[in-house]
């Protein structure tokens, strides 16, 4: 009966140092992914307050659905990431917001780049300095205010 208290003591250190081991990785491994999501959260906040960009010389080329201006990168990162980026646009004929995505195509409810100028270092990238030429076409017959945000959330608008 002796050895019975001997091996049940034995399998209860046994389970107590599993136990310890799991809580201890448990511990470790949560520690590691909130310190992960902190540095990504810093990350983008850097990211987001190097991010600035103008917009200049809004047209509306006769009177039309369209929208043509210049985006200019004043900012320290670079701009790129033209699909996850949207153009609000206020029409005044409808008196509604619509929201333009990034389409090569043109077509309307749409916008994209028409003019990289002169896009030497990073082609189809809009560097700090440079600047891009775009059409934006509307979905109402007379804009009056459009806004630009990137895919990290700086904007600039223009009225038309």
């Amino acid at each position: 009966m002796a050895v019975a208290g001997i091996i049940a003591a034995a399998v209860g250190v046994m389970l107590l140092i599993v136990v310890g081991y799991v809580v201890v990785s448990a511990t470790i491994t949560t520690a590691e992914t909130v310190t992960s999501a902190q540095k990504d959260v810093t990350l983008q906040n850097e990211m987001r307050l190097g991010t600035a960009f103008t917009i200049s010389d809004p047209q509306n080329p006769q009177n039309s659905s369209l929208i043509i201006s210049n985006i200019s990168n004043t900012g320290n990162e670079i701009i790129s990431e033209f699909r996850h980026m949207d153009v609000i646009v206020y029409d005044s004929g409808t008196n509604d917001y619509h929201v333009c995505t990034y389409d090569a195509s043109g077509n309307p409810g749409t916008w994209n780049i028409t003019n990289h100028y002169q896009d030497f270092i990073h082609p189809s990238e809009l560097d700090p300095g440079e600047k891009y030429q775009i059409r934006v076409a509307t979905m109402g017959s007379s804009p009056y205010w459009f806004q630009i945000t990137t895919s990290n959330g700086v904007y600039a608008s223009a009225f038309v």
